[in-house]
């Protein structure tokens, strides 16, 4: 590894900092921002109770201290306790919740792309043909379909209407549809990606040298284009695979799974500050690392790439 390749990782890393601190900075009074408060339930509770409480979390402290104070236990990624959870690190709720969005989104992650390479390497071979034309309709009108009317209308047919899967559970085949769900998207956009940049590399000079020579067109989409017409979905890869890791939250409440998602929508419902704060910060994180990993895998598939 060169020295401008250092140079850039630490650069990267820096500003991954920065980031960090200004997604604390606005989730931290966002939730002030808020009417209400934690302890509020429809149920009325004795001031004194609420009083208590507040100085039991540090609530009762100047604003601007609560956030200095937080801030200082976030660069050493201590959260603090849930709120709504009695005696539970915020640490602690995250890590009972990542296996199921990190099964979730790495297996949906890897079935979009692998999918949406063939398609489009596909479309690309067949241009303008009748197999083009399919996968780029299908593809648009997938992107185009929002995810939770996709999870609902598999819920309809496949659950209520055919009774082939059930919905919720702990069983691997309750995450069949929840994984097709949320790779649909990225599938097609990758689709599309991938056709748009291999029609490019098979226009290229070399490519028609190779095609001069009696290369078959399949050798060449598979040996010669490919490389090239990928590194696009590389760049793409990084951050559609931090996003669909922390799950869909739709696509986990329709579904009735565990993971990520699901959590932070409860943890806003509660109010529950430090749970809001904890998983944005750590989301936020996971995004920047992944689009850092894939600028770099970037490089090594085509070297010819300056970090510049």
């Amino acid at each position: 590894m060169n020295s401008k390749t250092m140079f850039y990782i630490v650069k990267r890393l820096i500003l991954a900092l920065v980031t960090v601190l200004v997604v604390v900075t606005v989730t931290f009074w966002a939730m002030q921002a808020i009417p209400g408060g934690p302890f509020n339930q429809e149920k009325a509770i004795d001031p004194s109770v609420i009083e208590q409480l507040n100085k039991l979390y540090g609530l009762d402290q100047p604003l601007f201290i609560q956030y200095l104070r937080y801030l200082g236990n976030a660069l050493v990624w201590n959260f603090g306790v849930s709120l709504k959870v009695k005696n539970t690190l915020i640490m602690d709720l995250i890590g009972q919740n990542l296996p199921y969005s990190l099964a979730t989104g790495l297996s949906a992650a890897a079935l979009a792309i692998i999918i949406g390479i063939i398609l489009g390497s596909t479309a690309a071979l067949k241009h303008n043909k009748a197999a083009d034309r399919t996968i780029m309709v299908l593809s648009t009108a997938s992107v185009a379909m929002p995810s939770f009317v996709i999870a609902t209308l598999f819920t309809w047919l496949f659950a209520d209407t055919l009774g082939l899967i059930q919905i919720g559970g702990d069983s691997w085949v309750c995450y069949i549809l929840p994984i097709v769900t949320i790779s649909l998207s990225p599938m097609c956009y990758i689709t599309r990606l991938t056709r748009s940049s291999t029609l490019d590399v098979l226009g290229a000079d070399y490519i028609r040298t190779a095609q001069a020579k009696g290369v078959s067109r399949k050798r060449i989409l598979f040996k010669h284009a490919l490389r090239n017409s990928v590194t696009p979905v590389i760049t793409y890869a990084g951050p559609m695979i931090a996003y669909i890791i922390t799950g869909s939250i739709v696509v986990e409440q329709i579904f009735n799974l565990k993971g990520l998602g699901r959590m932070f929508v409860n943890s806003i419902s509660a109010r529950d500050y430090p749970q809001v704060m904890g998983t944005t910060v750590f989301l936020t994180f996971l995004m920047v690392i992944m689009v850092l990993v894939s600028d770099i895998l970037y490089k090594i598939v085509n070297p010819r790439v300056d970090f510049d």
